[in-house]
């Protein structure tokens, strides 16, 4: 029975296990399963179609009929229309095919501007995909600061429970004032608030880091260490070069700004003629017999565009203003991207300067500490500086492992910001 019982809690306890989970197997998860990825691809493949379509306008039509009519005796149509008025009974089968010959390279120009335009898209599925690994290495550093900090409480709170215990020991025993042992118990709840607030942090990115992963419900994980980057350039120039060349949001507006000179060159094409061809065959089982039993016939059709309310005019004014509003977006998308690498720049290197000014802090504030327990246990010294010495370590302590995660987040901005997350 025994062995049983133990086997059962230590099942429960493996289930409880948190799973471990690595940067990268985390950014593979989030491609997989997030819905904007998702989404952005179902529109670039949509896209795609889109191009098929208008190229079809370039390709021959076949289509099949089968008419039958039934008109009293020498019935004419003689209001409605410019037509042939006489009516025939007659049932009939046949087929018809178009082919445009030539409309001068509008349809052309047509099928390459879905063309670019499908590319634009397929650009923006790498920008959110971009998007989303930014947003799970934010997530991840933050959740790896989170666990940080609530180490340092926990720390914080067993060493703080151990010198409460002790100064109400030594206050029993008249060794220590009332006004100590009130002291080290308010040290000792401010260290308990620390650990409920380091644990709904916690909880809270891991809830982010779920969310950003496209999950629903919040998991627990052992998340693993990354490396420490190296230190940046001194100059960010490089990087904005390189973010002009690399960003996807970038190359998509530009696909989308020669989408949009494409399109006003196939409006411009409006103005010119339209050559197609039509062909048609058939039999007439049932006819009149004024009417042959097969029939057909082939022709070429040239329609020339001469006045139609000035709407040709209009619709080629819009495309080239489009147009051009496309190239501004461009030089506006430039601007912020160069503006955006700057300043991720400037942040990761202050946030690289943070990394040696916190190790130091930490350094000197745990020193403080010793010097003023030291002091304290021989009574040279009240709990206020003791209290004091705690609270600048504990800071201390929080401000060196946020320095190394705040580092890490900067620096995956940065790569963000030059494209070269992907």
């Amino acid at each position: 029975m025994r062995p049983a019982v133990l086997l059962l809690v230590s099942t429960a306890l493996l289930a409880q296990a948190p799973k471990r989970l690595t940067l990268k197997e985390a950014e593979s998860i989030a491609i997989r399963n997030h819905p904007q990825v998702s989404a952005a691809q179902f529109n670039a493949r949509a896209a795609n179609e889109t191009t098929a379509a208008v190229h079809a306008a370039l390709l021959p039509t076949l289509f099949g009929s089968v008419s039958a009519v039934a008109a009293a005796d020498n019935t004419r149509i003689a209001a409605g229309g410019l037509n042939n008025p006489a009516i025939f009974n007659r049932f009939a089968t046949g087929f018809t095919i178009n082919q445009l010959i030539s409309d001068f390279g509008r349809t052309a120009r047509l099928t390459d501007s879905s063309r670019l335009r499908a590319r634009a898209l397929e650009e923006t599925v790498e920008s959110v995909r971009a998007d989303v690994l930014v947003q799970v290495d934010r997530a991840y550093f933050t959740a790896l600061r989170a666990q940080a900090v609530l180490r340092v409480a926990e720390e914080t709170v067993g060493n703080r429970q151990l010198i409460a215990d002790r100064v109400s020991a030594l206050a029993e025993s008249k060794l220590r004032s009332g006004l100590d042992l009130s002291f080290a118990k308010v040290n000792l709840s401010e260290a308990k608030l620390l650990l409920i607030g380091a644990k709904n942090e916690i909880r809270g990115s891991f809830a982010e880091l779920a969310a950003v992963m496209g999950a629903r419900d919040m998991q627990s994980y052992e998340l693993a260490d990354e490396p420490l980057p190296d230190e940046l350039p001194r100059e960010p120039e490089p990087f904005v070069s390189e973010a002009l060349r690399n960003r996807p949001e970038l190359a998509s507006l530009r696909a989308e700004s020669e989408s949009a000179l494409k399109f006003a060159e196939a409006e411009r094409n409006l103005r010119l003629p339209t050559l197609g061809a039509i062909a048609s065959a058939g039999v007439i089982p049932v006819h009149d017999e004024r009417l042959r039993g097969r029939y057909a016939a082939v022709g070429v059709s040239l329609n020339i565009p001469v006045f139609n309310g000035y709407l040709n005019a209009a619709r080629r004014s819009e495309a080239d203003l489009r147009a051009q509003a496309a190239r501004q977006r461009v030089r506006d998308a430039e601007n912020r991207i160069a503006r955006d690498v700057q300043l991720a720049w400037l942040n990761a290197n202050t946030a690289f300067e943070r990394l040696a000014v916190t190790g130091e802090l930490l350094e000197q504030a745990a020193l403080a500490l010793d010097l003023a327990q030291s002091r304290y246990d021989l009574g040279l010294s009240s709990m206020v500086e003791l209290s004091q010495a705690q609270l600048s370590k504990t800071g201390a302590e929080i401000a060196s492992s946020s320095a190394r995660y705040e580092y890490q987040i900067r620096r995956a901005m940065l790569r963000y910001a030059i494209g070269a997350l992907k």
